[in-house]
């Protein structure tokens, strides 16, 4: 199970001093408003591979990643997984339009969360319109998101599905004021073909390509650096200003 804590006072200080803060939904709230979500927020943190909820729970709680990442999943009929989703620090996980989560979350890494429960959270939306209008956008764009995810696995082939992924996490590194031609990639091989509908030898097969292409370099497993994203664009079919090239969450 993973660990908690709730103490205003601490939970105030840790908003206050939040690296991401700016960059999440919490950038919606004034400075004098952020002690009415610090009174409803718990911190919690989630060991690898730990679940932090599963598809059909009831969806009592919301989350905003503060560190490490997350993968969102559905079970097929036949015991399959498919990862509908990554969440990284600044993203917002929990969004449901009904009683139950419609997905399951898991986190990759060692992750940290502040927690809100959902009947409270919905008072403090009511009373603060703006940060309701920005948990609204962010609920759009994970449609958005969604719609962007089928086109990948309907239309595109191995390798500019590969390229739209990687771009994709550039995207929301420079967003988090990260450089955006190092990518890091916690998520294993698997997970990444889970993801786009591809075997695990595909995936690999498909990073080496690119790699002997001097489209990217592979320092490691879970690190891609962009030599060429001109190159990497035409691979993926879009170019900077495509509003693919762009999307909140992947």
């Amino acid at each position: 199970m993973f660990g908690s804590r709730q103490f205003t006072s601490e939970v105030l200080e840790h908003c206050q001093t939040c690296s991401i803060r700016l960059t999440s939904v919490c950038s919606a709230l004034k400075e004098e408003e952020i002690g009415g979500l610090a009174e409803i927020t718990t911190l919690i943190k989630a060991d690898p591979q730990e679940t932090i909820f599963y598809e059909g729970d009831p969806a009592d709680h919301l989350f905003n990643v503060t560190g490490g990442g997350v993968s969102m999943f559905k079970l097929l009929p036949d015991g399959r997984r498919q990862i509908t989703g990554f969440l990284f620090a600044g993203d917002f996980l929990g969004l449901a339009l009904h009683d139950h989560y419609s997905y399951s979350a898991e986190a990759i890494t060692g992750a940290t969360f502040c927690r809100f429960p959902r009947n409270k959270l919905e008072v403090l939306l009511d009373k603060y319109p703006k940060f309701e209008k920005r948990l609204l956008q962010t609920a759009s764009n994970e449609l958005a998101a969604a719609q962007d995810q089928m086109l990948l696995l309907g239309r595109k082939t191995a390798q500019e599905r590969i390229a739209s992924f990687l771009l994709n996490l550039s995207q929301r590194a420079m967003r988090r004021g990260q450089a955006g031609d190092k990518v890091d990639l916690p998520m294993s091989r698997a997970d990444i073909g889970d993801y786009l509908g591809l075997t695990i030898e595909t995936v690999s097969r498909t990073f080496t390509r690119l790699k002997k292409e001097e489209v990217i370099e592979l320092p490691g497993v879970h690190e891609v650096v962009i030599l060429d994203r001109a190159g990497l664009q035409d691979i993926a079919g879009f170019s900077a200003e495509d509003p693919v090239a762009a999307v909140a969450a992947f």
